[in-house]
C-alpha cells in the first residue's frame, strides 16, 4: 500500500532528481532552498510510496540504488511531461485569441477562414480600421494589422511580413484628357503637384491626390469627390474597388510606378503563438486581386 493511498507527488519526484544530480543531501537541500532534515523526510516519503529504497547514504554523500538508477530517467521524463502539459495549457488559456485589424479596402476573409481552419478552438476577431487608426496596433486594440505600406511605425517596434503587391491605377473624372488612354506612365505624372495629406509620408503612398491647390483631405470619399468634381486626379492600388462604384470616374493603369505593398504587421517580440499562425494563414490565402480597369 503506498503512502496513505495518495497519488505520486511531482514535488517529491523533483526532490529525488535534485538529490540524484548532486549526489549529496546537503547540496541538494541548498539548491532546493529547504532544510536538509525536511528533504530527507520527503525522500523517505517517496521511497515509502514506491516501496523501494532509492538512495543510500555514503561517506561522500548519497548514491543511487539499483532501483534509484532505474527510476531516475522515468522521473525526469515525468517532470518534463508535466512542464510541457502546463506550458501548453497556459499558452492556450492566455494566447488562444487574436484580434486582427485591417484597413480601408482590404478584404482578409480568406486569411481569417484559413486561420480558423488551423486553430479551430481559438477566439478570432477582426476589426475594420480607418487608415488613420493604425495606432490600434501600438495601443494593443489589435494584435496584428493587415494594411498597405508605408506605415508610421519604427522598424524596431514591429515585425513586417510582405503578403503581396499590386500595381497602381489612375482615377480621373469622365471627360478628362487621360480617361480614354490605355495606360499612363509614372513619368507623365511626375510633374503633377501632390496634395498634402497628414498621414502620407512617402513619395508613392497607397493613395495620392494630384492637383495644384487641392486642400488636404482625410476621408477617402472626400478624395473621390474632389476627383469627380475635376479638381484632382488620384493614384490608387488596382485592388481598391471603391472607385469603380462611382459611374463618374474612370481608372487607367499606370506603368512604371512602384507597386502598392500589402503587409502583415505585428508588435516585435509578441509571444502570442496565434501571430505565427496568422502569418502562415495570410501568406497561404491572400493574393493580389486581379486588376480591373473601368472605362
Amino acid at each position: 500500500m503506498n503512502d496513505l493511498g495518495q497519488d505520486l507527488e511531482l514535488r517529491l519526484v523533483r526532490y529525488f532528481t535534485v538529490v540524484a544530480a548532486h549526489q549529496h543531501f546537503g547540496r541538494a537541500a541548498a539548491d532546493l532552498r529547504v532544510a536538509q532534515p525536511a528533504l530527507s523526510r520527503q525522500i523517505q516519503r517517496l521511497e515509502k510510496y514506491l516501496g523501494v529504497r532509492l538512495l543510500d547514504r555514503v561517506p561522500q554523500g548519497a548514491r543511487l540504488t539499483p532501483a534509484g538508477r532505474s527510476f531516475l530517467p522515468r522521473a525526469e521524463a515525468l517532470l518534463r511531461a508535466a512542464r510541457q502539459a502546463e506550458q501548453a495549457v497556459r499558452e492556450q488559456a492566455e494566447t488562444g485569441r487574436i484580434a486582427i485589424g485591417y484597413v480601408e479596402d482590404l478584404v482578409i476573409t480568406a486569411a481569417v477562414r484559413e486561420l480558423r481552419r488551423r486553430c479551430p478552438d481559438a477566439e478570432i476577431v477582426t476589426r475594420h480600421l480607418d487608415c488613420r487608426d493604425v495606432g490600434a496596433l501600438s495601443d494593443r486594440r489589435v494584435d496584428a494589422l493587415i494594411a498597405r505600406s508605408p506605415l508610421p511605425f519604427a522598424a524596431a517596434d514591429v515585425t513586417i511580413t510582405p503578403l503581396y503587391e499590386e500595381p497602381r491605377m489612375l482615377a480621373v473624372p469622365r471627360g478628362h484628357p487621360l480617361a480614354g488612354r490605355a495606360s499612363v506612365t509614372a513619368e507623365e505624372l511626375s510633374g503633377e503637384e501632390a496634395a498634402p495629406c497628414p498621414f502620407e509620408t512617402a513619395d508613392w503612398t497607397s493613395y495620392r491626390l494630384l492637383g495644384a491647390g487641392v486642400p488636404p483631405v482625410e476621408s477617402y470619399e472626400d478624395k473621390l469627390e474632389l476627383v469627380a468634381s475635376g479638381r484632382a486626379i488620384a493614384v490608387l492600388p488596382v485592388g481598391d474597388r471603391r472607385s469603380s462604384l462611382r459611374p463618374d470616374l474612370v481608372t487607367v493603369p499606370i506603368e512604371g510606378a512602384p507597386p502598392s505593398r500589402v503587409v502583415l504587421v505585428s508588435r516585435e517580440g509578441d509571444p502570442n503563438p496565434m501571430i505565427r499562425s496568422l502569418r502562415l494563414s495570410a501568406e497561404a490565402a491572400l493574393t493580389a486581386p486581379a486588376a480591373r480597369v473601368t472605362a
